[in-house]
Formats: structure tokens, C-alpha cells, sequence
């Protein structure tokens, strides 16, 4: 089965680390996707620009109302997302536990559908 990994950091937070502490997080980042890939779960993934260049887009009152920026009123964004392959939501849980966000922000953890509908795909 599939599960995404919804990776949410502190966007304010990281911006005040030390270019030390950024350095040691983004290897950390690198060595849990190396890990993930020699472990044949790795089905994708990639980092997201900051919430401040997101745009939302939503219909109210049959008006199409956009909104720039981090839509979500939490002091915390989606940075990444990454999509593994693994039997159940135990073993899904386990390689979360791993990943480097859990000590400065968290991991959501979302089974896919694996119907093909989002996105008409």
C-alpha cells in the first residue's frame, strides 16, 4: 500500500536557524530519502517552495476566490511530501519516526487512494 508522507515544518522557525542547523537538517533530509530509496519504499517526492508563494483557489457563491500566501492559519506549512510503498500503516509509521521534521515540526501520515481519480489521473 501506499502512504504519503505530509512533511510540516515552522516556516518563521527555520528561517531564524542557524545556516549550521539548516545545513545539518537538509543532510539529514538527504540521508532519510537515500535510506528510504535503498530500502525499495521510495515512490517520489520533493520539497515545496515556501507557504508564502502558494496560491489558493476556491469557489464561494459560485465566484472563483483566490487567496496568496499559506492558506491555513497554523504556524506550521507543508514543506514536502514523499510517497512510499510499504505493507501497512505500522511499517508506513516506522520510516515517519524517521524522518529528520519530526524534530522540528511533524509528519502527516495519509494512505493513498490508488484509484487514479485525483486530478483526473
Amino acid at each position: 500500500m501506499q502512504y504519503m508522507l505530509l512533511l510540516h515544518i515552522d516556516e518563521e522557525a527555520r528561517n531564524q536557524a542557524s545556516p549550521e542547523e539548516i545545513a545539518i537538517r537538509e543532510e539529514g533530509y538527504k540521508n532519510f530519502g537515500a535510506v528510504l530509496t535503498e530500502a525499495g519504499v521510495f515512490r517520489g517526492g520533493q520539497r515545496l517552495q515556501w507557504g508564502p508563494t502558494a496560491t489558493n483557489l476556491k469557489r464561494m457563491n459560485k465566484k472563483l476566490v483566490r487567496t496568496d500566501g499559506p492558506f491555513t492559519e497554523t504556524k506550521e506549512q507543508l514543506a514536502g511530501f514523499c510517497v512510499i510503498e510499504v505493507p501497512d500503516l505500522a511499517t508506513a509509521l516506522e520510516w515517519a519516526a524517521k524522518c529528520p521534521v519530526v524534530d522540528h515540526g511533524h509528519v502527516e501520515v495519509r494512505p493513498l487512494w490508488g484509484d487514479g481519480h485525483a486530478c483526473g489521473a
